[in-house]
């Protein structure tokens, strides 16, 4: 729903977005916090649906039990490769997709050892 409360929301120059408690807020395209009540899903999940949020912990738990000089290289090829990414990204796209002809592809171009779980 829609209110004229946006004002307290973004107190001191704050914008809120996502989920505070029982309520979701994000930005709209005429930069207006709009807010509602959240819902609990009114289906379970699909299979599909929680193969892919297994697919996103699955990136989310290699990249955190990876060393940080491993985390340092990923970031490190993705601003020398000039990539609008972070090293993040770069791994959950390697993880994801399996691509790799571009991880190589990177790799020659920053001289950088990437270490590459198998993906997903």
């Amino acid at each position: 729903m829609k209110t004229g409360t946006d004002k307290m929301l973004t107190l001191l120059g704050f914008k809120v977005q996502g989920d505070l408690g029982p309520i979701t807020c994000y930005t709209s395209r005429q930069n207006k916090v709009v807010w509602y009540l959240k819902a609990p899903p009114k289906d379970p999940p699909s299979d599909d649906q929680v193969k892919h949020r297994d697919t996103f912990r699955y990136v989310g738990l290699c990249w955190q039990n990876m060393a940080e000089p491993e985390k340092d290289n990923w970031n490190e090829a993705a601003r020398k490769a000039h990539l609008r990414i972070s090293g993040y990204n770069l791994f959950t796209y390697w993880v994801i997709k399996g691509d790799i002809e571009a991880i190589r592809t990177i790799v020659n171009q920053t001289s950088m050892i990437l270490s590459m779980p198998s993906p997903a």
